[in-house]
């Protein structure tokens, strides 16, 4: 029976959602129902619930979810004659809502086909069904449902908790052995007296449903009427769509030609028999889309047949053509896989029918059309605009396809005989006429040959004299980005490129300007070696052009200049790289000394100057150890430069943003020359991140500690004990006003600098004062759901507690072994505790998968050096853990195991507690996720 109680709380927790409530009464409401499911007084709860004629339909749908849920996950609280009486609960459920709410419905399907799955007592379920439901008529659109859901539910629910081998020859009892009757079954419906168009739609889903799951083969169906009647249906603009799925469905299943010759030779003739409907539900789209996946999957499920039989089956193709050729562009990619397919198997083939080769060119011209942007560009709304680019990528894909078929060479000319034949009526054309070719073209771009001398010389001495049509021009310019490759093997179109180039920079249209930076960046990258001359152009363009430029047109131009210097013998490079940085550093140098305040748009301007430094430092790399007597002292200048800079706008983010990441790469680029300068640099860091808590001022403390640790210079070593102190103390007034969360980027960078200083410094990580913050920092850390920052907390606390010094292997140990383990040890017996509780919470929460074996080596390090401390915590801190993550019953094994695995040292024992501890939570948190208002 069921308790008053548990139903009212019931009723009131799904109250909340009807009520538009606050977020906190939702979340709370929604935690409360997912928990009463996991309770085993939800079973009566919600029978009651169910079968009551008064319960609210959300209480209602809410039981029938329950149902589902528990009988995915708690099967294993309940005995045969349970699981029995919990079968006829169901059955007796489904027959009061054999009508609906489908929703309701759709759930005891899904509660049923589970429990068969599990329940092999339950020895026919299917008959079982038959006899409550499939001989009254009334009865039968449950039916219908339950065999529809059954072969989804058994295929594809993972969560079920049986073993390969049980899954195996239940499903073979459940599905395969009742194949044939499903058949009969479905067959007899379909031609029942007064059987009705929602019936028979059922019938159709039903069908497609075993056959996707494979265990009705299309063989079985060639004397069944199921056949005939599935191609009848697509007359039925009742039946249609599920007529359209089930006719899909079963040529999928017979792509194995050879196996199924004799259904596919029923099949076929329907099919193409289908093609005239193409024409005369030209104005039905719905229509269309359907038709177009059935020609669609004949044409992929029969391509080998295709090839060899064209005058049988090239109907289909021509069908295809068809559908692609269709103005509405939600049908057209439909046909895009059996295009890209049929290529791909022609191109195996060392001949083949001229069918084929029209069929390609006739796609190719219908793409193009479809590439043409609608005369009216305004009408597209914004979403559409952009849907409508995106899609044109797609069908660029398939110009690639036409091109492996007939020839990069053909498909390149045919568009260019587009835009001639075109631009020969006049000044009429529209812009639209031009552009989609030109657009083609680029598409076709990734197929050209760098050697060809036919098809793209003429495209090339076409550019310069296109209409000055912003999308004309923008097209022709990533025309430029993606031919590069060919204009390096033809380096005399270069000057004209440069000029096509330099006028797109000075039109008013941005998304030119865009696209001229990007062809100025893959010319120059792939042309440097030719571009070497033009370097002196470059920088004149950049002293007249640079302050009209938007900053990513910007980037892209230094980061062009960059390739080209790449390309220079080195000393030649230095002396250009440093003419480009010396106009950078001269514009920091003098807003450094400027008297005035400066505003946001200065900030800004001068964080795009170091981006632009960054940018090509980046490109160039180095020069390698030996610095060219043009670099010889530039580290030392620009750190000049930079520090005084620092010190009055370094509390600015973007400033402080930009400058490290220049630093960075002077960091790479100067490699060791740059020792000198490092104390500086570090003391300066130091002080940037006391006064102003920004987190990259520790990044690249960091690197420069990973960098240079090694180094024995008394002063680098007293450098790096400044930044840890220094640093660890104003993460310690950080973190008393502010929550770990609200720091994640200062934290991860503190502690990826510790992991450095614990690998190549620990003569300064442990004895200092601030190696206890470090450990509390660490631990701290673990409680944000930050998967890199998890993993450098767990990282640092695992190189600690397995430090050499803690276990030495020779007998005395090193003195600063037992410097080390003096400053060890105490810091783990004072955290042990708290560090326990951080890594169960995590293991049973947020932690990622990935970061589970870290965790086992620290819980063997605490088993091994610190036993007897690790089996006094995990007591009280187990039972802590929160019920919903974790059953008291995988609590109590897991301290049983964790301490029989430390006493015995076992810690084999200690990794599979902690294993199957995870793993307990996970589907706990995978159940909860579902919701109790699953759909």
């Amino acid at each position: 029976m069921a308790n008053n109680a548990n139903v009212q709380a019931v009723l009131s927790a799904l109250d909340v959602f009807s009520r538009a409530p606050e977020k906190a009464a939702l979340e709370q409401a929604n935690t409360w129902l997912q928990d009463f499911q996991h309770s085993s007084e939800a079973w009566s709860t919600c029978n009651f619930l169910l079968l009551s004629p008064d319960a609210p339909p959300a209480a209602k749908l809410f039981a029938a979810q329950t149902f589902r849920a528990k009988v995915t996950y708690d099967l294993g609280e309940m005995s045969n004659d349970d699981l029995f009486r919990l079968r006829d609960t169901l059955l007796t459920a489904l027959q009061t809502y054999h009508a609906g709410p489908r929703t309701i419905l759709v759930q005891l399907c899904l509660a049923i086909s589970a429990l068969a799955l599990q329940f092999p007592a339950w020895e026919d379920p299917l008959e079982t069904m038959i006899q409550s439901f499939g001989k009254n008529p009334t009865y039968i659109p449950a039916m219908l449902q339950f065999l529809i859901i059954l072969p989804e539910e058994v295929t594809s629910n993972t969560k079920i908790p049986i073993t390969d081998d049980e899954y195996k020859e239940r499903a073979a009892k459940l599905l395969t052995a009742n194949a044939l009757k499903v058949i009969e079954l479905l067959s007899a419906y379909l031609q029942a007296p007064g059987v009705t168009f929602a019936v028979q739609a059922q019938v159709f889903n039903a069908l497609s449903s075993w056959l996707a799951s494979g265990e009705i083969i299309a063989m079985s169906l060639l004397n069944s009427p199921l056949l005939a009647y599935t191609f009848q249906a697509l007359a039925s603009d009742d039946l249609f769509d599920s007529a359209v799925s089930a006719v899909c469905d079963l040529i999928h299943e017979t792509q194995e030609v050879e196996d199924n010759m004799p259904v596919i030779e029923v099949i076929v003739p329907e099919v193409i028999a289908l093609k005239p409907k193409l024409a005369e539900f030209k104005d039905d789209p719905e229509k269309i889309r359907g038709l177009a996946r059935i020609f669609a999957e004949a044409g992929e499920a029969y391509r080998s047949l295709l090839l060899h039989h064209p005058e049988t089956f090239f109907p289909i193709v021509e069908a295809i053509g068809e559908c692609s050729a269709y103005p509405d562009l939600d049908i057209v990619p439909i046909t895009f896989s059996f295009w890209m397919r049929l290529a791909q198997s022609i191109g195996k083939k060392s001949s083949v029918s001229p069918l084929f080769l029209d069929a390609y060119r006739a796609l190719m011209g219908v793409i193009i059309r479809h590439l043409h942007f609608p005369a009216d560009i305004t009408s597209l709304t914004g979403q559409e605009a952009e849907n409508f680019r995106s899609f044109r990528h797609v069908m660029g894909d398939t110009l690639k396809d036409c091109c492996y078929v007939l020839g990069t060479d053909k498909c390149l000319m045919a568009a260019y005989e587009l835009i001639t034949n075109g631009l020969s009526r006049g000044p009429n054309i529209s812009w639209q006429e031009v552009e989609a070719p030109l657009f083609a073209m680029r598409s076709m771009g990734a197929e050209v040959d760098p050697n060809d001398d036919q098809a793209v010389p003429k495209i090339m001495d076409l550019i310069p004299s296109l209409p000055a049509h912003p999308r004309v021009r923008y097209a022709a310019l990533l025309i430029i980005s993606r031919y590069t490759e060919w204009i390096n093997k033809h380096p005399d179109y270069i000057p004209y490129q440069l000029q096509y180039i330099s006028a797109g920079f000075e039109d008013s249209d941005q998304e030119v300007n865009a696209a001229a930076g990007q062809a100025l960046k893959y010319l120059c990258q792939d042309c440097k070696r030719h571009l070497v001359e033009f370097l002196p152009t470059l920088h004149s363009f950049l002293a007249t052009m640079g302050s009209k430029l938007v900053q990513d047109d910007k980037v892209q131009v230094y980061e062009a200049i960059a390739y080209v210097i790449s390309a220079m013998p080195m000393e030649q490079a230095a002396v250009s790289l440093r003419t480009f940085s010396l106009d950078i550093l001269a514009r920091v140098h003098n807003m450094t000394t400027k008297t005035t305040p400066v505003t946001k748009d200065e900030i800004v301007n001068i964080a795009n100057d170091l981006e632009n430094l960054e940018v090509m430092m980046t490109v160039i790399q180095s020069f390698g150890e030996q610095l060219p007597a043009a670099c010889q002292n530039t580290h030392q200048e620009a750190w000049a430069v930079f520090e005084p800079f620092l010190v009055k706008y370094g509390s600015e983010y973007p400033v402080c943003e930009r400058t490290t990441r220049v630093l960075r790469q002077g960091l790479n680029f100067f490699g060791s020359a740059v020792l000198p300068i490092v104390p500086s640099v570090l003391t300066r860091m130091t002080a940037l991140f006391e006064s102003t808590g920004f987190s990259s001022y520790l990044w690249m403390a960091g690197k420069l500690i990973g960098r240079f640790g090694d180094e024995e210079d008394p002063r680098v070593r007293s450098a790096f004990k400044e930044v840890y102190e220094r640093s660890s103390n104003k993460l310690v007034a950080i973190l008393n006003e502010k929550s770990p969360q609200v720091i994640p980027d200062v934290l991860e960078d503190y502690l990826q600098m510790l992991l450095q200083m614990i690998e190549f410094t620990p003569d300064v990580f442990f004895p200092s004062p601030a190696f206890p913050i470090a450990f509390r920092v660490a631990m701290a850390s673990l409680v944000l759901v930050h998967s890199d920052i998890v993993f450098a907390a767990l990282d640092l606390l695992r190189t600690i507690l397995t430090h050499d010094s803690l276990a030495p292997t020779t007998t005395p140990p090193p003195p600063k072994f037992l410097i080390y383990a003096a400053a060890i040890k105490p810091v783990v017996e004072r955290e042990g505790a708290e560090l326990t509780g951080y890594l169960l919470s995590g293991i049973v929460g947020d932690f990622p998968e990935e970061s589970i074996p870290m965790v086992v080596t620290i819980f063997r390090a605490l088993g091994s050096i610190w036993p007897h401390q690790l089996l006094a915590w995990l007591p009280p801190i187990v039972q802590a853990l929160p019920s919903a993550s974790v059953s008291d019953a995988v609590k109590t094994t897991f301290v049983t195991d964790i301490n029989s695995g430390v006493q015995l040292g076992k810690y084999e024992e200690v990794k599979y507690a902690i294993r199957t501890l995870h793993r307990a939570s996970r589907k706990a948190r995978e159940r909860r996720r579902a919701g109790p208002l699953e759909g």
